[in-house]
């Protein structure tokens, strides 16, 4: 019953706290019901990709996330003025390294560790890659050489060129993983066991097949519950984010730390739901799913925010910078070299995700010490 009780106390919760300053011992409570409310998320977003299938479960849990991350992205661009002239960019930025590196590094780990070598579908996870690569590089990479604005920014006709093929682009994918091409995003099954090139064996793929397949399948009016509840819970996620946000912020602001913390952080809170389910469904060996989860989740994260920010730019009031610096230009280009590596083989091992991470960890500490 915890998993109908928490969304539901985290939404009132959020109704009483929203707009509010908190005493500490309240957003001690508000951190543990946001907490809460994730791992509800989780299991509800599990739940329907049992009953729909794979790769409709990850989109499901992706697109929900991302959808809401941008209410909460625009929301505080409209409150903030100037002085969050960057957070979508520092937001979306950090869901992508968060995403190809964290996510992907722990799912690889997670695998890597029990079965020495992670397969998947390199087909489908490679379409995934390119995609979220042309998205980043047309949305945070372009404005920073540009010419028609001042600074790392589009001209209006140059940002609604973004946000249309951006929008194009996302669309595209998801007709391509759901409906065109829907077996190369499905978890592949082993067929040698635990194998590879430590025991003179190499691991083979087999045939696609359904996670959780010795599971009884949820009904339907189940999976209408969970679906209402995973909105429940998402909404309690983000918006308990932004009321813990103004804590985010004074503790940003008093250590010394720059503001694109606050974008890194916000980030790291709405993509727990995301992070938790990647790493359980690699503990079951099917990291496909992981990374249908991670690369949908970058991927949705740029083409829902470009043309929502698009659209919202029309009403903000202060500038819109996009346009990535020196450093993160070469953590990107970095991410997206290492990244086709671990993709085209089809096979990972253990020295993959220390790459990752290592990534990963560094992007942490340059977001703290530029």
């Amino acid at each position: 019953m915890w998993t109908v009780l928490i969304p539901a106390l985290a939404l009132l919760a959020l109704g009483l706290t929203w707009g509010r300053e908190l005493p500490v011992a309240l957003v001690i409570v508000v951190a543990l019901l946001l907490a809460g409310a994730v791992l509800a998320a989780v299991h509800h977003a599990e739940v329907i990709a049992h009953r729909v299938g794979e790769p409709f479960g990850s989109l499901v849990l992706a697109v929900a996330v991302t959808v809401i991350e941008v209410a909460l992205i625009v929301s505080l661009m409209v409150s903030g003025g100037e002085r969050t002239a960057t957070l979508a960019r520092d937001t979306v930025f950090a869901a992508v390294m968060i995403t190809c590196n964290g996510i992907v590094g722990l799912s690889l780990l997670t695998v890597t560790l029990k079965r020495r070598i992670a397969v998947f579908n390199a087909e489908g996870t490679g379409k995934a890659l390119a995609t979220v690569a042309t998205l980043t590089t047309l949305s945070l990479v372009l404005p920073t050489f540009t010419t028609s604005a001042r600074g790392p920014a589009f001209s209006p006709a140059q940002l609604g060129f973004a946000a249309v093929v951006s929008l194009a682009l996302y669309g595209l994918f998801v007709v391509t993983q759901t409906v065109r091409h829907r077996d190369y995003f499905l978890p592949v099954a082993r067929t040698g066991g635990r194998s590879g090139p430590e025991n003179g064996s190499s691991t083979q793929d087999g045939a696609p097949f359904e996670p959780d397949e010795h599971a009884p399948r949820p009904s339907g009016r189940t999976a209408l519950t969970s679906l209402g509840l995973l909105l429940v819970a998402l909404v309690s996620v983000v918006g308990l984010a932004k009321v813990e946000s103004p804590v985010i912020e004074l503790a940003v602001s008093s250590a010394g730390l720059p503001q694109a913390v606050v974008g890194v952080v916000i980030a790291l809170l709405v993509l727990l739901p995301e992070t938790i389910a990647a790493i359980r469904a690699a503990r079951r060996d099917q990291v496909q799913i992981s990374l249908n989860l991670a690369l949908g989740s970058a991927m949705a994260s740029i083409g829902l925010t470009i043309p929502a920010i698009a659209v919202a730019s029309i009403w903000l009031d202060g500038p819109l910078l996009l346009g990535l610096g020196g450093t993160h230009l070469v953590l990107f280009a970095l991410t997206a070299v290492v990244s086709t590596l671990t993709v085209v083989p089809g096979r990972a091992t253990l020295m993959h995700s220390g790459v990752h991470l290592v990534l990963f960890a560094a992007f942490l500490f340059l977001a703290i010490s530029p």
